[in-house]
């Protein structure tokens, strides 16, 4: 019994740290728009940080990339910044996914609204 113990534990998948979306705005200048994230994560260093996120279409397109170049250990929640992102007309709402350089993208995405 306890053989199957172990190998249930084993098999089940791993909670893994990404980052969260704690917040996001979209400041339209002419036809390109800055989009500011604030994320939270326990950075615990180089090994282990929130290294990005990405500007998506509702129906998956990137839109723009923000590397985040360090950890931000004492700094939490963080927020940064991506300007001169095209955004399509038509587009009410654009989707943001954070990365984590150890776990990788974000299962769920946070939806911002546009007002155009």
């Amino acid at each position: 019994m306890k053989h199957v113990l172990a190998l249930l534990l084993l098999a089940s998948p791993a909670f893994a740290d990404v980052p969260a979306v704690e917040d996001a705005t979209a400041t339209r200048s002419g036809d390109t728009w800055q989009i500011s994230v604030t994320l939270s994560h326990p950075d615990t260093g180089w090994d282990h940080y929130a290294d990005g996120w990405e500007v998506l279409t509702p129906d998956g397109e990137r839109l723009g990339f923000r590397e985040l170049l360090h950890p931000h250990v004492d700094e939490q929640p963080f927020t940064r910044s991506l300007s001169v992102v095209s955004i399509p007309e038509g587009i009410d709402s654009i989707l943001i996914r954070p990365h984590c350089s150890q776990d990788g993208w974000a299962d769920e995405t946070f939806v911002l609204k546009l007002t155009r």
